[in-house]
């Protein structure tokens, strides 16, 4: 048996469904005759741009259209897998010859943003002067990998996500034509995975259809595909406007040991403030996309509790004669350029961190960068700088880098030490928690980052 995607794949422009402002001024075109020689249809993938690409070839041809059908006048290239010179230029020879049994021949290029650039190069001079019963017809993805010389010359169609309520409806019409039981709010949850794509929901839909004969619940379906309940995603984005680290990280244990992917947890989370998007939950929608492996629970720890810890982080202790120790602190913007270029004279009691971090930057930005990352202590007229990596202490250590913070520092001696030497350091609260929902102990490899 076909799968659903398959089966219920439109056969005419008139059938197509969520896509008017494409097949409206095809099917206009097919009246009135006006039939362009070159056309690009762009949008994400599942919407219909091969299928109205096919329909459109055989409508423009008046022959009927059926899935499996073979017609030497349509020819479809996979751009992906013909993507150089050599398979345009023959491309190029095979146009001149005349369509065998309809009006155009008519070349159907999928994913055409994979071309080369020579190969880019060759089709345009076929797009430039096109015989009159040849129609090309491009479909990307990703429409701005295509050279404007090419989409200059096509007319350009867009094809976008289907809405929720066309969704729906559509997917409930299959259902009641395949008599497949389901509750609404269970068919709401394939429509919202579904993404917009008509594909992929009538694959999900095909996959949770066989899952049992009777009715399919909202249950079932949050099972089968290892999703939160929305309460529990409710709960998660109130603790992280609360700044309560205690509940996410028990709400996180419980997700996770109940077989829920960190990912689909940050897929479902990103859904849910987009839906209802709140000032304070921005900059957690900005770090979730980056959930994903390596490292993805304690990405998702991270995204989570990292605004939570600098509220309630206690100020950094200042700084005095006495030995104290700071933590990188991003440096103060001057406007005098002069100023940052020429070493300041530091003794123990005026060093300020952030007129020395501007004094290296003015000197050099490879070290700026290294030492900016570092923690430091002022023990009597010694500066101790403590890198956070390896690397950085090897940079930081040359002969020619450590003159450079001497003379930043100006009189005080500078002693570059071993990463993670400094015993002073504050303890990072955000690995302590990672380690706490990970099970285990988690490494710092001495610059706050446990990946």
């Amino acid at each position: 048996m076909k799968a659903l995607y398959r089966r219920y794949r439109p056969m005419t422009l008139a059938e197509v469904v969520g896509q008017p402002q494409v097949t409206e001024p095809l099917i206009n075109s097919l009246k009135s005759g006006k039939i362009n020689h070159a056309y690009l249809f762009i949008g994400p993938r599942g919407t219909g741009k091969t299928s109205v690409a096919r329909i459109f070839a055989h409508e423009v041809n008046g022959f009927p259209y059926e899935i499996e059908d073979d017609y030497v006048d349509i020819i479809e290239i996979d751009g992906a897998s013909n993507r150089g010179i050599d398979n345009i230029r023959e491309l190029r020879e095979k146009v001149a010859i005349a369509p065998t049994s309809g009006k155009y021949k008519v070349y159907i290029i999928d994913e055409v943003h994979m071309l080369t650039k020579e190969a880019f190069n060759a089709l345009l001079k076929t797009l430039e002067e096109p015989p009159k019963h040849v129609i090309f017809i491009m479909a990307t993805t990703d429409a701005y990998k295509v050279p404007v010389t090419i989409t200059s010359r096509a007319q350009t169609y867009t094809f976008g996500l289907a809405d929720s309520k066309t969704m729906f409806e559509h997917l409930k019409s299959i259902c009641e034509k395949e008599k497949i039981k389901i509750a609404d709010d269970a068919l709401k949850i394939i429509v919202k995975r579904g993404g917009g794509s008509f594909r992929d929901s009538l694959s999900l839909l095909d996959q949770i259809s066989t899952l049992t004969s009777e009715e399919i619940t909202k249950e079932i379906v949050e099972n089968a595909m290892g999703l939160p309940e929305d309460e529990k995603i409710l709960a998660l984005l109130d603790s992280y406007k609360s700044g309560d680290i205690t509940q996410i990280t028990n709400l996180l244990k419980e997700l996770l040991s109940s077989g829920v992917r960190p990912e689909t947890l940050a897929e479902e989370m990103i859904a849910t403030i987009i839906d209802n998007p709140q000032p304070e939950l921005l900059k957690l929608l900005a770090s979730l996309p980056d959930v994903r492996a390596p490292f993805a629970e304690a990405k998702l720890l991270v995204a989570l509790c990292s605004d939570g810890i600098k509220e309630t982080s206690s100020p950094p202790r200042a700084i005095s004669a006495q030995p104290s120790v700071v933590a990188p602190q991003a440096p103060a913007h001057q406007d005098s350029s002069a100023a940052i270029n020429t070493p300041v004279s530091h003794t123990p009691s005026n060093f300020d961190w952030n007129s020395f971090l501007e004094t290296v930057r003015g000197m050099n930005d490879a070290v700026y960068s290294q030492v900016a990352k570092a923690s430091y202590v002022v023990n009597g007229n010694k500066l101790n700088i403590y890198p956070n990596k390896k690397i950085a202490k090897t940079i930081l250590s040359r002969d020619n880098n450590k003159k450079i913070l001497i003379d930043a520092a100006g009189g005080m001696k500078v002693a570059i030490g071993e990463v993670g030497e400094n015993p002073n350091a504050p303890k990072d609260e955000l690995i302590s928690k990672i380690s706490d929902i990970m099970g285990g102990e988690v490494h710092n490899d001495g610059g706050g980052n446990p990946f």
